[in-house]
């Protein structure tokens, strides 16, 4: 516990550090002491006293501790400026989520490499922390040592962190091996509408596994007897619902076939991963998967997620909106190939490096270049479709893009009743959006944006949309209780500040 809350003041101070734009070598001038020092507190290798930490924020003018319940984050923008530099792309958040859920299925130890260190992740962590199950940050912090007890203690689970995410549903395709009766919390995350678990309960039906909902808790049975007897059709092609289906089957005596299944990266991410477990899985990439599952599952396993496309057409989006040239490396090509030739289309100058792999050995990553262009809008409307279309999640962004070109585009998130509507908080930045309806809106650009102070909406991409927009706006804006985009994003501020931003994190006193 000691090690784990050296590490995390550690990461704070490192990363307030960089966000002031300063090297250990001037933190240290300016406590004092010596880089050799600074390295080791940012690594979590040394104690610290109160006293030193205070030092440590009042030269990074930077709040590290608060006493009693901290308030929420707060992000304060100058903009108007232009990024300029390299940057790599995060290992992806819903990879992440997916294969810790997946762990349970591993009676044995499991290494996750370079894991997103988010809220999201965070949440999932607190979640199998609190039935047993250890965890542990190695070497840099970056990569995560999952161990599993001999008996989970669904009793004692952290009610209050699995209220906080959604991933959470995915303890159901695990738990339904483990455990003949179990309670799950009902699942929570992004404001974006109503989401139905019905796709889920009836994919895990052929399992064995009854759902009742009572009382905030989906409580679970199931009949061992039950196995699947012909090929499941998912009724909704949701990443989740796939997901959760394959954990069913990796434990599942015989042969599964899954059919329209997602094949997006995060589907994609748990095959790999599920195949080091010993499972097989023909099909991957395609809406038909085939699983010969494993009974028993225990081993030793070491597994790198890779990159995450939607955090990669952020960061092109915050150069395309600030009129920036900046590389973009470790990009996901393959989830990415539909985004960049509609931006080639609407006129974005940019290069492609060669290809290589991801940690994955599988995922084929490339380094994305983009430079000031003049963008017109599309011919036509912009919307998402299942891998290998446009990704649902990218979409939002594409409203930020048409703020930025001319003429008028109409964006359809056919997916979410609610979402397309947060996107008119640009109109408060400057941008001209239009309502159509619950699922429509209409971006006339090109846009002079300026600066405000906005609540930060409660879903994860538009969110950022809005603060990408910050960047561009001329003056001073206050994004407030920004949670959301921690729960998605690591660092993402600092990061942006290496860019060239200017971006002040702080809480209300």
């Amino acid at each position: 516990m000691a090690d784990d809350y050296r590490g995390r003041i550690g990461s704070l101070i490192r990363d307030s550090r960089l966000h002031r734009g300063w090297t250990q070598h001037q933190l240290a001038e300016q406590l004092g002491t010596s880089q050799s020092a600074v390295n080791r507190i940012e690594r979590g290798h040394q104690n610290l006293s109160l006293e030193m930490i205070a030092r440590i924020g009042e030269a990074l003018d930077s709040e590290l501790v608060s006493l009693g319940q901290p308030g929420p984050t707060h992000l304060r923008v100058t903009g108007g400026r232009q990024l300029t530099g390299n940057i790599e792309v995060k290992t992806s958040k819903n990879a992440s989520v997916a294969l810790l859920c997946a762990s349970l299925l591993n009676k044995g130890r499991t290494v996750l490499r370079g894991i997103a260190r988010i809220e999201e992740v965070n949440r999932i962590i607190e979640v199998m922390e609190s039935i047993g199950i250890k965890t542990r940050w190695l070497d840099d912090r970056r990569d995560l040592e999952i161990i599993p007890p001999d008996r989970l203690d669904l009793d004692s689970m952290d009610v209050a962190a699995a209220r906080r995410t959604r991933s959470i549903i995915m303890f159901l395709g695990p738990l339904l091996h483990r455990e003949a009766e179990f309670r799950l919390p009902y699942a929570g995350g992004c404001s974006l509408g109503t989401r139905t678990v019905h796709p889920h309960m009836a994919a895990l039906r052929r399992f064995g596994l009854e759902l009742k909902a009572t009382g905030g808790f989906y409580h679970a049975h199931v009949d061992r007897s039950v196995r699947p007897d012909r090929p499941i059709v998912l009724i909704e092609r949701g990443d989740t619902v796939t997901e959760n289906a394959l954990m069913a089957a990796a434990r599942n005596k015989g042969e599964t076939v899954i059919r329209n299944a997602s094949s997006n990266y995060m589907v994609q991410d748990l095959c790999y991963f599920l195949t080091r477990l010993g499972v097989e899985i023909d099909g991957i990439g395609t809406t038909t998967l085939t699983v010969r599952g494993v009974e028993d599952i225990d081993c030793d396993v070491d597994y790198a997620p890779s990159e995450d496309p939607i955090e990669a057409m952020s960061l092109l989006s915050a150069a395309i909106v600030t009129s920036s040239e900046i590389t973009v490396a470790r990009a996901p090509v393959e989830f990415l190939e539909i985004e960049l030739a509609l931006l080639e289309e609407m006129g974005l100058d940019l290069d492609l490096s060669s290809e290589y792999r991801a940690g994955n050995g599988e995922t084929r990553l490339v380094d994305i270049t983009v430079r000031p262009s003049v963008l017109k809008a599309p011919l036509d409307k912009i919307h998402p479709m299942p891998f290998p279309g446009l990704n649902i999640d990218n979409l939002p962004f594409f409203a930020l893009i048409a703020a930025s070109a001319s003429g008028s585009t109409l964006i359809h998130d056919w997916v979410y009743e609610n979402r397309a509507i947060y996107l008119t908080e640009l109109t408060r930045l400057g941008g001209n959006v239009t309502l159509l309806d619950p699922h429509r809106v209409l971006v006339e650009g090109p846009t002079h944006w300026s600066g405000t102070e906005i609540i930060c909406p409660p879903a994860l991409r538009p969110a950022v949309v809005v603060l990408l927009a910050m960047l561009a706006a001329k003056g001073t804006s206050v994004l407030r209780n920004v949670y959301v985009i921690n729960r998605g994003y690591e660092d993402l501020a600092a990061r942006l500040s290496l860019l060239g931003a200017t971006i002040e994190t702080f809480r209300d006193l």
